[in-house]
Parts: C-alpha cells; sequence; structure tokens
C-alpha cells in the first residue's frame, strides 16, 4: 500500500498536460504535494488530444450510452468545474430532432433523467435563433460545457498558483523521476498499456454572425448526434463523430455530414466561414471506461475515452484519495 500520509517533500510528478494531467496537477499542487507537471508538446498543446474536443459537461445526456460510471464521475465533476473555475457556463444544453427522427428522440427523452421539455414557443424564449425550427427540445438546465483551447490554459495557470511547476517540452519516461508518478499520456501510454486504442473524433470551426447560440444544441442523427457548440466571437464547433480509426485528419464523407446537419439546425450555416478541420485521437479501453491503475507508487490514469473533459476533475478527486488516505474505488481502480 502506498504511504497514505501526506509528504510535501515526495515530489508528485505527472506527465502529460492535458485534460486529465491538469487535473491530476491541480488538485494535488492544493493540497500540499510538491507537484511537477511534465508535458513532451509546446504550450500551445496544438498535438494534445484536449485541443480537439467539444468540452461537454452534460453527464445527463451521456446517460443515453454510456455507463452508469460515467454519470456518477461526471455529475461530480460538475461540482468540481463549478469550485475551480466559477465562471464556468452552466447555461444548460438542448437535444433536438427533426420529425424523421421522432422515434430516436423520444428514446432518448426515455433514456435520459433531469431535463424539461420545450415546446416551440419555449425553445424559440430560450433560443431566439432557433425560433421556428424545431416543434419541441429537450433542455437539461444543469448541464454546461468549456473551450478546451481557454480553460486548459486556466488550469495551467491556477496549478502555478498552487505552487506546482509545469514544464513543457520534456519528455520524460516515469523511470527517470522520483517519488509519485501519475502517467496521463494517452495513447502514448501504449507502452503501458497495450489495451488502448485510438477513437477518432472529428471537428469543424466556423464563424458566423447570422446564429447566437447560448449553450450546446446536439441534433439527433441516425449514425451520430451532431453538436453545435457555442464558442466566443461568433464561432461554433461541430462535431461528434466516433470513428474506429487512428489516421488523422476529417474525411470528406464526415465533412459533409457534419455540415449539412449544421445546415438543418440553421439555414445560416450554410453561409458561415469554415476556419478549421481536424481531428483527435480519443484514449480507450476495450470497454470504454476510464481507468486509475495502481502500481505501488506508479499510476495510471487512462481510457478517459469521449468523456475526458466530463470527467478528468472527479477521477483527480479519486487519485488523490487514494494517495492521501489509501481510499480504493472499486469502479475505477486497478491495482496490481
Amino acid at each position: 500500500m502506498l504511504q497514505t500520509t501526506k509528504r510535501p517533500d515526495s515530489p508528485v510528478s505527472i506527465i502529460g498536460a492535458g485534460i486529465a494531467g491538469a487535473w491530476q496537477a491541480l488538485l494535488f499542487a492544493q493540497a500540499g504535494h510538491a507537484v511537477t507537471l511534465h508535458e513532451r508538446g509546446d504550450e500551445a498543446m496544438t498535438d494534445a488530444t484536449s485541443h480537439w474536443a467539444g468540452g461537454m459537461l452534460a453527464p445527463y445526456c451521456e446517460a443515453e450510452v454510456a455507463e452508469p460510471i460515467i454519470s456518477r464521475l461526471g455529475l461530480r465533476s460538475l461540482d468540481l468545474w463549478r469550485r475551480e473555475l466559477p465562471d464556468t457556463p452552466f447555461n444548460g444544453s438542448l437535444v433536438v430532432a427533426h420529425p424523421r427522427e421522432r422515434n430516436d428522440f423520444e428514446r432518448f427523452a426515455r433514456m435520459t433523467e433531469h431535463h424539461r421539455r420545450l415546446d416551440a414557443a419555449g425553445l424559440a424564449a430560450l433560443e431566439p435563433s432557433l425560433e421556428g425550427r424545431f416543434r419541441d427540445a429537450l433542455f437539461f438546465p444543469a448541464e454546461g460545457h468549456v473551450e478546451p483551447r481557454r480553460v486548459l490554459p486556466k488550469l495551467h495557470e491556477r496549478i502555478r498558483a498552487a505552487g506546482g511547476t509545469i514544464k513543457f517540452c520534456s519528455d520524460v519516461s516515469a523511470a527517470e523521476l522520483d517519488g509519485i508518478v501519475i502517467d496521463c499520456r494517452g495513447l502514448a501510454a501504449r507502452d503501458e498499456e497495450p489495451e488502448l486504442r485510438g477513437v477518432k473524433g472529428e471537428m469543424i470551426l466556423i464563424e458566423t454572425c447570422e446564429v447566437q447560440l447560448a449553450r450546446p444544441v446536439r441534433l439527433i442523427h441516425p449514425r451520430w448526434p451532431l453538436y453545435v457548440i457555442p464558442r466566443e466571437n461568433g464561432l461554433f464547433m461541430l462535431g461528434a463523430t466516433s470513428i474506429e480509426a487512428e489516421d488523422t485528419g476529417v474525411s470528406v464523407r464526415s465533412a459533409l455530414e457534419l455540415l449539412g446537419a449544421a445546415y438543418t439546425v440553421h439555414p445560416a450555416f450554410g453561409e458561415a466561414r469554415i476556419l478549421e478541420f481536424g481531428s483527435g485521437l480519443r484514449p480507450a479501453f476495450p470497454d470504454n471506461l476510464p481507468r486509475i491503475g495502481i502500481r505501488d507508487r506508479r499510476i495510471s490514469v487512462n481510457g478517459l475515452y469521449r468523456h475526458g473533459f466530463l470527467i478528468a476533475p472527479a477521477l483527480a478527486e479519486l487519485t488523490l484519495a487514494y494517495v492521501e488516505r489509501g481510499q480504493i474505488d472499486n469502479e475505477v481502480m486497478q491495482c496490481a
């Protein structure tokens, strides 16, 4: 069993400064540990999976397809997001569908909780840009979203403010580091976690002043739901593909699907300016569930799949509870 008494003189090294590693570093630094966060990329983090994420904090919506553990971790994470970054937008999220997807829409409503059904007038009052577009919607008022490219630097700033050190362009291995080592490398950890696979998620960034949204809109789709996620300054992220492939880039088929679906949400998206295509590889285990692996003073946090921003805070809290109190969460942790 790992020493459970907090020892600030015993260093904690975290490898990987994406969303999983950033939350680990933040909570450990706040708890008084001597934390160093190592990132092999530069401060722009353009090669990180987090750079291409949607940033949706939607545990109730995810319950439609995800295991209950994702909802449990996600709900706890909402509290941690509110605590650490109080300006995080919690404007809720919307689910809509066209008439041909009516059965799927009703199934989504049955499979999820803590939503309110809006009629057309209620939807228009909440999101005026969607007036006349859909006859009803599901509104999940407790959910939120973050902009990954803005929130990661904020987390890094909070780590430094809590006394932690961040070293970019630091390509280190666990064997080189002393004390407790927490491996948050994602797919790069396949040298230690051969079961990991990459699941590609594609996104398109567009710009328009013709549509204004205050919250993410999820459109029910026969193959995958489309997410339209508002960013600042008239930007929107379109995404939601989950493709069992490890190539990079966005396929023509995916681009057509995403852009076409966005056009059906609002025709003004057809006149939007495309700023960026991109994709990230999400690390996933065969069961698509996260895992905290314990090997004495070596800890791995991986397999966050498509739920990184949703569950990373709660996973960091569990890791800290193990290091400080020896507390084990049997649903997530595996001890070698």
